[in-house]
């Protein structure tokens, strides 16, 4: 394989050992206080969310999200003509790219979009298009690109608020502000903004129970228009956890909303002074 001269390559088989803990050994039981999470969160707070807008000069907008360790860039470019579209197109469309950076990821990533990325591409585009105003540009196309440069869990959602907010910034016609959290479930517990270690534990099936509730899921939402946009889950969860989670996450989304008004606010009154 060539090498480029201009980069400096890690090896590609290079993975620290601590990804390896009890998650992927079937024979012991996950071992985690649910009293005391790793950063002294209790089970329903929120990780402290900063937020900037015009980080990437070349772009129409941007924006630059940190969730905890979490951290996201977004990019938004002037819109184009939807190519190889043969017809007219009475309503524009979004092209969102989502990527891993590959230092990002305690396993270091390929440069190339893998299955995941590509379905948080998809996932990214469907949690827009509801809050951007399609019928104002026809025939053309918005392209959106998030790269997460840090992954400390709940990726998508911040990448999701990243990616309205540099919508915004952009000058793209909106219906409202997109907001996105994520819970992560395992039996009773309910955890709130999950890290990645979280996210790993609640991903991982008990040994003792073939129907064990476990899970991931993730909301986006207008909370202007108390509107969902998307909602994506992952694992095995029953019906009442789900109504229970999704109630949450509508109030967590409900209280995030402001912090990206207030950041829009503040940019546009640092221009005009």
């Amino acid at each position: 394989m060539p090498i480029d001269q201009r980069r400096i390559n890690g090896p590609d088989v290079s993975i620290p050992y601590y990804i390896y803990p009890n998650f992927d050994n079937k024979k012991d039981e996950i071992k985690y206080d649910f009293n005391k999470r790793s950063d002294k969160r209790t089970n329903n707070d929120i990780r402290k969310i900063f937020l900037k807008t015009g980080i990437v000069s070349q772009a129409k907008g941007s924006a630059y999200i940190e969730m905890g360790n979490t951290k996201v860039v977004c990019s938004v470019f002037d819109p184009r003509e939807v190519p190889n579209k043969s017809g007219y197109c009475v309503q524009g469309e979004i092209y969102c790219e989502f990527k891993f950076a590959p230092f990002s990821c305690q396993k270091r990533k390929i440069h190339q979009q893998n299955a995941e990325e590509k379905q948080y591409s998809l996932i990214l585009q469907r949690a827009l298009e509801p809050a951007v105003c399609l019928n104002e540009f026809p025939n053309f196309q918005v392209d959106v690109y998030a790269m997460v440069l840090d992954n400390a869990g709940s990726s998508l959602a911040a990448a999701i608020m990243a990616a309205s907010t540099a919508l915004a910034n952009a000058g793209v016609p909106m219906f409202g502000l997109v907001t996105a959290s994520t819970v992560g479930i395992y039996d009773d517990y309910y955890l709130m903004d999950p890290t990645d270690t979280e996210e790993t534990m609640c991903n991982t099936q008990s040994n003792n129970q073939d129907d064990f509730n476990h899970g991931i899921i993730t909301l986006a939402s207008l909370p202007q228009h108390n509107q969902m946009s998307e909602v994506f889950l992952i694992g095995n969860v029953n019906a009442n956890s789900i109504i229970h989670a999704t109630e949450m996450l509508t109030t967590a989304n409900k209280d995030i909303c402001p912090v990206l008004q207030q950041c829009l606010v503040k940019n546009i009154m640092k221009l005009h002074n």
